[in-house]
């Protein structure tokens, strides 16, 4: 039986890939508390594919967008991997974007809000968040936007 989270993925026509494992020397999640953290996820595909490229030379806003949205999914698949229930989320507290910019780029915000309006989309209220969304020169496997999370877990 799936929960009510995993009801509105599906309602959204979204599939949650496989929880991405590490490509260095750190866990994708730790637990601590009531709280969740979740490791930088990439803009990674569940076929694999990642979106890649610069904000402001080649890659869209809108591209940027859809690729923070493949961070967001990741986010949560490692979420459901460290609580088994995406229902026990009980908030996201924050959400960290980052985005391989050239240096004249303004819009990391509007490229972030690819990931914060699907955890909204996804979560309702309890996908409101805190956030930061910062430019940077390159990414890991050239991946055009990565974001982080720290996230409630309810009971």
């Amino acid at each position: 039986m799936t929960g009510t989270i995993e009801a509105r993925l599906a309602e959204l026509g979204l599939t949650l890939p496989s929880a991405p494992n590490p490509v260095a020397n750190y866990v994708p999640y730790a637990v601590t508390g009531n709280l969740l953290f979740i490791s930088g996820q990439i803009s990674k595909a569940a076929d694999g594919t990642i979106a890649t490229g610069l904000l402001g030379r080649d890659v869209t806003v809108e591209a940027g967008q859809a690729a923070a949205r493949l961070c967001a999914l990741n986010i949560l698949a490692q979420a459901k991997a460290a609580l088994g229930d995406l229902d026990r989320i009980a908030q996201i507290m924050r959400l960290t974007g980052f985005v391989a910019a050239t240096a004249d780029f303004a819009d990391h915000p509007k490229v972030v809000n690819g990931a914060s309006d699907l955890m909204v989309e996804v979560l309702g209220d309890k996908g409101r968040h805190t956030r930061a969304a910062v430019g940077v020169a390159s990414l890991p496997m050239g991946s055009a936007v990565e974001v982080d999370a720290i996230i409630a877990i309810a009971g």
